[in-house]
């Protein structure tokens, strides 16, 4: 017969697998934090591109009109995009292979399922915005629809991405109220919020 705390391992052991079945455990902790990075850098480039010399902390009432601009300000968040998402894809690779798990299964499909809905919809809906010259709210716009699409995800990964979506909507929320700040908030969103949480993650999951 069996001990109780040999009992107490198998369900432990068991239970670990449930938990490892049910959620996407390749999502690397230093992801975000380089996306973090890179959305930051992508913050300097754009307050170049659009306000030098204007302090980037001066309120701003009036909104980027010329072709140019908004174009390179498109070719850049999409670099921003594709570098993050590039760097997420690879770390989460070198993760699974770690663990000895398959990166493309039922988990990470459903994730993919739960968080394109709110992105892709988000997505459709900032371009209507700038389409029609509401570009004071695409940056807060960009920050809720994210958020929502964290917490869509959440039950498939770890507890700390909810956490992270909870406080991008917040910071979306108070950032509409501050439409002349949209690129601070963007940055303080995509930029510093991605990197404490991607070193949470990473001190609490990958070390």
């Amino acid at each position: 017969m069996k001990e109780v705390k040999e009992y107490e391992k198998d369900l432990a052991s068991i239970r670990t697998m449930m938990e490892r079945s049910a959620k996407f455990i390749s999502l690397s902790g230093l992801s975000g934090v380089l996306a973090g990075v890179y959305a930051l850098a992508g913050a300097v480039i754009a307050y170049f591109i659009t306000y030098y010399p204007v302090s980037p902390f001066q309120y701003r009432i009036y909104s980027i009109q010329e072709p140019d601009k908004l174009w390179k300000l498109l070719v850049l968040a999409s670099a921003v995009l594709l570098a993050s998402i590039a760097t997420g894809l690879w770390l989460s690779i070198r993760k699974a292979r770690l663990h000895g798990v398959k990166l493309w299964n039922a988990t990470s499909k459903s994730l993919l399922l739960n968080i394109s809905i709110p992105l892709v919809a988000g997505g459709i809906f900032i371009l209507a915005l700038l389409y029609n010259g509401h570009f004071g709210i695409a940056a807060p716009a960009s920050l809720i629809f994210y958020g929502l699409a964290l917490i869509q995800g959440s039950s498939n990964t770890y507890d700390e991405v909810r956490y992270l979506g909870i406080s991008e909507i917040a910071l979306g929320l108070i950032a509409s109220f501050f439409a002349g700040f949209g690129l601070l908030f963007w940055a303080l969103g995509f930029g510093v919020l991605h990197i404490v949480y991607g070193a949470i993650m990473y001190n609490k999951y990958d070390r």
